[in-house]
């Protein structure tokens, strides 16, 4: 597991850092993205930049689980998920 972590201030600054944009201008460019993604992805549309990234909605069926306490059969409504894809260009940078 990584020791390390980027939390939102820190991507806003690097982001502004590296483009020369002021951190507000950025942050805003941020919370625009993440505002139409989310938008997006809850109308059931595939979200996909290729070579980093694609969100997607996914649905799952209603299905019959367990209580881990109990044992006792409990039915679990139908839902939605998330489905998050690298891209190759992510992934190469992983490595």
């Amino acid at each position: 597991m990584a020791d390390k972590s980027l939390n939102r201030t820190e991507l806003v600054a690097a982001v502004a850092a590296e483009s020369g944009q002021s951190q507000a201008a950025v942050n805003g460019v941020v919370d625009a993205l993440f505002a139409v993604l989310a938008k997006s992805v809850g109308e059931g549309t595939k979200v996909a930049i290729p070579g980093w990234l694609a969100v997607e909605r996914t649905h799952r069926s209603a299905r019959t689980g367990r209580n881990p306490q109990t044992g006792a059969a409990i039915e679990i409504k139908a839902s939605f998920g998330v489905k998050i894809s690298a891209g190759s260009k992510l992934k190469a940078a992983a490595k």
